[in-house]
């Protein structure tokens, strides 16, 4: 009896072993590269500063075997492509990957070698688009950015833009406008924001004078220099 039990025990770690082999032989079968191959990458996404060559160039495993494909890898790669921000990659059953590319859309310049993008988000590349520029420590772009938006609001009554925002190491904010205008704001950002708002209603009311300096770092006024005319 317990011989019976050893031999029936043997048969079925045998059993077991033979399924896992077929198991792996089928596994490995599937994954051959000539078997299954993904035959069509379709790219997608509103792409403005990227290529479709760019993409396919980073996809080096897209023409092998449809289950083999890493995903990730793939995604990682295009990632890499200085004017992608996300990329979302799916198999679509039996030869297709899909490929949706979100861009970066570009709101200003950050320093002499990055972008900053409308989510605040800071990225390295390059365009020749005519962007306002941000100069501020590092860590900052997303509030720089909310503050840029929330300024240029303020002064479109004006009939110009921002153009140039400071943020200094002391966290003091500055503006120069399209006009040529330098304005400081000082530290507290909420309360020159209101500041800015009395200025421009003020300045909107006024009868046009031009201004080069503008200083409101004052709690309950503003000091202004006007342009040199001396010459």
């Amino acid at each position: 009896m317990w011989v019976n039990r050893n031999i029936q025990m043997a048969l079925g770690i045998v059993a077991g072993l033979l399924l896992l082999a077929s198991c792996f032989g089928a596994l490995y079968w599937l994954l051959m590269p000539q078997r299954f191959p993904v035959s069509t990458v379709e790219i997608s996404g509103a792409l403005k500063n990227t290529t479709r060559a760019e993409i396919e160039a980073v996809l080096p495993r897209a023409a092998g075997n449809f289950f083999a494909v890493d995903l990730a890898e793939v995604r990682a790669g295009v990632e890499r492509l200085p004017w992608v921000r996300s990329v979302a990659v799916r198999r679509v059953w039996p030869a297709r990957l899909e490929v949706t590319v979100e861009e970066h859309v570009a709101l200003a310049r950050w320093g002499d070698d990055a972008l900053v993008n409308l989510q605040g988000e800071k990225f390295y590349a390059k365009t020749r688009e005519a962007l306002p520029s941000f100069v501020a420590p590092a860590g900052t772009a997303a509030e720089v950015a909310r503050r840029y938006r929330r300024f240029s609001e303020i002064v479109a009554p004006l009939g110009t833009r921002v153009e140039r925002v400071v943020l200094s190491a002391r966290h003091a904010w500055q503006l120069r406008l399209g006009n040529g205008v330098h304005i400081m704001l000082g530290r507290d950002a909420d309360a020159a924001e209101a500041r800015l708002q009395k200025f421009v209603e003020s300045h909107a009311a006024s009868t046009g004078r031009k201004y080069e300096y503008v200083d409101l770092r004052y709690p309950n006024g503003f000091a202004l220099r006007l342009p040199d005319r001396s010459g």
